[in-house]
């Protein structure tokens, strides 16, 4: 079978399982968030913490709840790493403090980026005290800005967004806690282990010593896909035997990553009444994702040579298709894991993952930072539309005036700055220079991807980068609070000023925005705005490397 037929064979079966779970979680999710009833579980928590449910908060308060919690997050994981020696099941494992600055930051802001070997810098008790329960929170966090967007679209004339500490813990209780209890079961019946056994050496077939690790890997791989995190408990992550067995387990872990993304249309479109919005948005990221992949597996077929094709940096157990399509998978949405090493596709099938980081990661996106994302898009479109037609911007009936135009630019606009300074600045540097395995175009990629990945949460690695060092620890530490929490406060200034207004009557002269026409009109729009600003760097890694 060609590798087109693999690909297209694999993405119908994703496709199908995604399409079986769309309306569903879609609609469970719109209850969740709508549901005027709270849990006893969740009670217990906000008297625990001092929190009135029923105190809905502005977009301010909103914002400086969710700045108060990363911070606080980012110090308690801090500490928690650096006293790891003094923990049960530490394993006699430590991390530097720069490494353990950068990993805080990273899982807080759902990045999942990781400068550490997990087998060697990471004991049982900080994987399941520390970054398995930042895989939880910090998914529940970008869910939770969505949702309080989604609410400045279809409310008007208040200035309530919801309440940040509410909207987190039933993320968190009634949507991740649920879907990744199913899912470490499911994994854990296709082979990934879940011990607290500290590693032991055993003597192979070929009299060979060989130290096998273990750890609960199921719980924190579940969660890590779900919640698109990341962070491997091993250091080849979903390449390795003990987080994807084989076959079936990789195709759980590409459903994994995907659902709930491709979910959060459908509840975006209950919420503001109209389910063809919502369709508009799954329309939008599944052009961008199917078309990433076919380009992709284009590249790699066409760089394919020699008996084993293009299986360099591949598993023998997945093949180039399902190697591909988690790879786009991967950094379509804002994932960290990877079942191949990106490092050794072809130019242009490296390429296109790194592109989709640039595009923003809208396709579909991570869990809530995919939609809140798209919007942005959608807000940017409409205005371009308004402008090319001489008509007044309106989305659902709110004005796209001066106020939202600017937040949606300047979110825009965050995290190319980071990419672009960033790399300029480690591209003059020997310190991270000296960090390339590559030179030429392809140790620019090498940078460039380490940034991108830092800037847009996403945390995947290109591989050929020794990133663990004190230089790139801290840009990379900085890239990632800024890259999350900048576009958030923005987000939520946006959610904000829409929430305040009210709702225009549809007139003649209103523009549909739940048409195949302004479906096509946001993928230009997402297209053009990251072509314009990354194409001559792109230009000077990747596809000066396919032209040489």
């Amino acid at each position: 079978m060609s590798i087109g037929l693999q690909t297209a064979t694999a993405v119908l079966v994703v496709a199908a399982v995604l399409a079986a779970a769309h309306v569903p979680l879609g609609a469970w999710m719109h209850r969740v968030f709508t549901d005027d009833r709270d849990w006893r579980v969740e009670r217990v928590v906000y008297r625990l913490v001092g929190v009135d449910a029923r105190a809905e908060q502005r977009w301010s308060a909103y914002a400086l709840s969710v700045l108060a919690f990363a911070v606080a997050s980012v110090a308690l994981l801090f500490g928690l790493i650096m006293v790891q020696g003094l923990l049960p099941w530490d394993l006699g494992r430590s991390m530097h403090w720069d490494t353990a600055l950068n990993t805080a930051v990273s899982f807080t802001t759902n990045t999942n980026w990781q400068s550490y070997s997990g087998e060697a810098a990471a004991g049982h008790t900080v994987q399941m005290l520390g970054l398995t329960v930042q895989n939880f929170v910090s998914a529940a966090t970008g869910l939770a800005v969505a949702v309080a967007l989604v609410r400045g679209l279809s409310r008007a004339h208040t200035d309530r967004l919801g309440n940040f500490w509410v909207d987190l813990t039933r993320a968190t209780v009634r949507v991740l806690l649920p879907l990744a209890t199913v899912a470490a079961v499911l994994l854990l019946l296709g082979g990934v282990v879940q011990n607290l056994a500290a590693p032991h050496t055993i003597e192979t077939l070929t009299g060979v010593q060989q130290t096998i690790q273990g750890g609960p890997v199921a719980s924190q791989e579940a969660i890590k896909e779900l919640g698109t995190n990341g962070g491997g408990f091993f250091n080849a992550n979903s390449a390795h035997p003990f987080e994807n067995p084989g076959a079936w387990t990789n195709l759980l872990e590409i459903v994994l990553l995907l659902v709930i993304p491709f979910s959060l249309p459908y509840t975006y479109g209950l919420m503001v009444g109209d389910r063809r919005q919502g369709a508009v948005a799954t329309g939008v990221m599944g052009t961008l994702l199917v078309g990433a992949v076919t380009l992709s597996a284009w590249a790699e077929s066409t760089a394919a040579s020699g008996p084993l094709g293009a299986m360099e940096g591949k598993e023998q157990r997945f093949g180039v298709a399902w190697s591909v399509l988690f790879a786009n998978a991967t950094t379509g949405t804002s994932t960290g894991a990877v079942n191949s090493m990106h490092d050794s596709y072809s130019a242009l099938g490296g390429g296109v993952p790194l592109l989709n980081m640039l595009l923003g990661e809208v396709s579909p996106g991570g869990v809530g930072t995919g939609l809140y994302g798209y919007l942005v898009m959608v807000v940017l479109a409409v205005f371009i539309a308004g402008l090319m037609v001489g008509r007044t911007p309106e989305l659902l009936g709110k004005t796209i005036g001066r106020t939202e135009v600017t937040s949606a630019a300047l979110v825009t606009l965050t995290m190319p700055a980071l990419v672009l300074l960033s790399t300029g600045l480690a591209v003059v540097l020997p310190v991270s220079l000296d960090a390339r395995l590559n030179d030429g175009p392809h140790g620019l990629s090498e940078l460039m991807y380490a940034v991108a990945s830092a800037s847009n949460n996403n945390g995947s690695a290109f591989a050929g980068l020794s990133a663990d060092q004190p230089f790139l620890n801290l840009l990379l530490a900085g890239c990632m609070f800024v890259g999350r929490f900048v576009p958030i406060v923005l987000v939520l200034r946006l959610a904000g000023s829409l929430a305040a207004q009210g709702k225009r009557p549809v007139t003649a002269g209103t523009m549909p925005t739940h048409t195949p026409l302004f479906t096509t009109l946001v993928v230009g729009t997402v297209l053009i705005v990251a072509g314009l600003t990354f194409f001559p760097s792109l230009a000077l890694g990747p596809i000066a490397e396919a032209l040489s």
